[in-house]
């Protein structure tokens, strides 16, 4: 009901909350007192989570840093020398292509890879006439995508466990990184986007309602008049990347896989906004009234994203008591022959995420599923695998209730719906060339 009413109505966060009302009531047999206590007790449960609480801060400050290297000049200084003092930028070809290539270097965080991405895309793709939509796209597609390739990021560190966890009750032996860097192989879905958004760029290739997308209005009074260096968009955003990395080591107590994703980057954010604050205000490249005027008007911006995050995490809550996963998985079992088992634990993974809008809780239900599967069937485990992380990719990618789907719209500045129905026919040509290697590499 969510994601049919978002993509109808566009009018995504009364989308989100009738799909929270219409779970609860199913929860609650649809007794009015009982789902209105539900509905409090799910919000307020919600609200005390800290992991909960850091994305929604990470997300408010993310509309304050962003606001305040516009402000800076920092954009339009990198934009000048890589269009006219190197000119290796000068075509809607390269501009698309140096997001694309910034989004798989940045593998550390699927967001982080998103904003950064955007960030620098959005003024080379207003100059050179290239919609919002298909900036989104590159963000987008090589977010999740490369996060689940390299696993040097709290991705790696789940799959690692949810593997751990499968050889410790006896379901598999081996070694646990082993087996997840066999089954990293077979993600033909990650491997299948990147390719496909690189030739989309490569070749100009426009489908669907991506031929529709217009590019966005350059507004004049966007870009400062002074006289700006590009070190003023480039410090921060390093700082941010290897924030990261020095979070995620300090909070997994020296195990960079062990860290908290969550917290890492609120901390992320939280330093390189204040550094700005330094930085900024002791170059006079900005007052400190200017500063903090600009953190506030970035931050306001940024608040129904925050409101999506909060009922697109409601929503999924309300998946899990529904046990809607469970229930699609137990649909396929026993049913199907060995040479279709990766091919359906695909498309099932690919249905759980698309659904629920979290590639992360659709591993911790495919992943317990897929392993006794294919064991049973004596089928190839690390390829079960790859397909129940493929299809979590796959559904997280365009789901219109992911939080990864979300921010990238957010980073291009796009609508959320008009990025979920642009980007959506290289998703299923993306999904359709991983059908078919599953299937090959299932006879084989």
């Amino acid at each position: 009901m969510a994601i049919f009413l978002a993509l109808y109505f566009k009018n995504v966060l009364l989308s989100l909350l009738s799909g929270i009302i219409l779970g609860i009531l199913l929860l609650h047999d649809f007794s009015p007192f009982g789902s209105l206590e539900a509905f409090i007790t799910l919000f307020a449960s919600l609200l005390s989570q800290g992991w909960i609480l850091f994305t929604l801060g990470f997300a408010i400050l993310v509309g304050s840093i962003m606001a305040l290297i516009e402000k800076s000049g920092g954009i339009e200084g990198f934009v000048t020398i890589v269009q006219h003092e190197k000119s290796f930028i000068n075509s809607p070809r390269s501009s698309l292509m140096l997001s694309y290539v910034v989004g798989i270097v940045i593998f550390v965080e699927s967001t982080i890879t998103s904003l950064v991405a955007g960030a620098i895309g959005k003024p080379l793709c207003d100059k050179h006439g290239i919609s919002r939509e298909k900036l989104a796209f590159v963000c987008d597609s090589t977010a999740a995508p490369v996060s689940a390739l390299i696993i040097l990021n709290g991705w790696g560190a789940l799959l690692l466990g949810l593997i751990a966890t499968q050889i410790s009750l006896g379901q598999i032996s081996g070694n646990s990184m082993d087996i997840l860097i066999d089954s990293i192989l077979y993600n033909f879905y990650a491997m299948s986007a990147l390719l496909v958004t690189f030739l989309a760029i490569w070749f100009n290739i426009d489908l669907g309602e991506m031929k529709r997308a217009k590019p966005a209005l350059i507004q004049s009074h966007r870009i400062s008049v002074k006289q700006a260096s590009m070190f003023l968009m480039l410090l921060p955003i390093v700082l941010m990347v290897v924030l990261v990395f020095v979070f995620l080591y300090i909070t997994g107590d020296g195990d960079i896989l062990q860290g908290s994703g969550s917290s890492s980057i609120f901390y992320t954010m939280l330093f390189t906004w204040l550094f700005m604050l330094v930085y900024y205000v002791g170059t006079k490249n900005m007052s400190f009234k200017e500063w903090s005027v600009t953190s506030v008007q970035g931050a306001i911006k940024l608040i129904p994203i925050a409101a999506i995050l909060l009922f697109a995490f409601a929503l999924a809550q309300i998946t899990v008591e529904l046990k809607t996963g469970l229930y699609l998985a137990s649909l396929a079992q026993g049913v199907i022959r060995i040479e279709f088992l990766a091919v359906v634990i695909f498309l099932l993974s690919s249905l759980i995420a698309f659904s629920t809008g979290t590639s992360w809780g659709t591993f911790s239900i495919m992943i317990p599923v897929a392993v006794p599967m294919a064991v049973g069937m004596d089928a190839n485990i690390a390829l079960c695998i790859g397909a129940a992380i493929s299809g979590g990719v796959l559904g997280d990618h365009c789901s219109p209730i992911s939080d990864t789907t979300i921010v990238a719209a957010m980073a291009s500045e796009c609508g959320l719906v008009e990025h979920v129905r642009t980007q959506l026919p290289y998703v299923l040509i993306s999904a359709f060339i991983s059908m078919i290697l599953f299937f090959v590499f299932s006879i084989f």
